[in-house]
């Protein structure tokens, strides 16, 4: 997944996460891009600054990502902690097995569902890369003590 810092046409800025560069492109064409704070669909990408993050190995030999993001405001965080909240009341925790269940259900091996659980970013970007439907979920303030 690509994370672009995202401009509308009455210049409020936002960001979008995409399985690539041309997926943001064709969505934005395609009127699936609306600005957060006004609905506009007129969205260009914004300048943006490289990231700073690193890998580091986890005990399983995995690597995961690494990153110094800013404090969220509270808001968004109240916000995002609904997201999760209805998530897990309305579908099913697959736990590690979150990308082969993902698999099973975008080709139809079985039932479709809504699942969440675990997944490396190596996995979830295959999973993107295949056409599998995911979004990343961040960890909560409360989640990383």
């Amino acid at each position: 997944m690509i994370k672009y810092s995202l401009i509308c046409e009455k210049d409020h800025d936002f960001e979008g996460w995409f399985a690539s560069s041309d997926d943001c492109d064709e969505q934005r064409k395609r009127g699936f891009v609306e600005c957060p704070h006004c609905g506009s669909q007129k969205i260009s990408k914004a300048l943006m600054a490289p990231g700073v993050s690193g890998t580091k190995k986890s005990g399983d030999g995995n690597k995961s990502m690494t990153a110094i993001a800013p404090q969220l405001p509270e808001e968004m965080v109240n916000k995002l902690r609904e997201i999760k909240q209805h998530i897990e009341k309305n579908s099913e925790n697959v736990g590690d097995k979150f990308p082969e269940e993902a698999r099973k259900i975008h080709y139809g091996e079985t039932e479709a569902r809504g699942i969440y659980g675990k997944a490396t970013v190596e996995e979830a970007v295959d999973l993107a890369e295949e056409g599998v439907n995911v979004v990343p979920i961040p960890d909560l303030p409360e989640e990383k003590n």
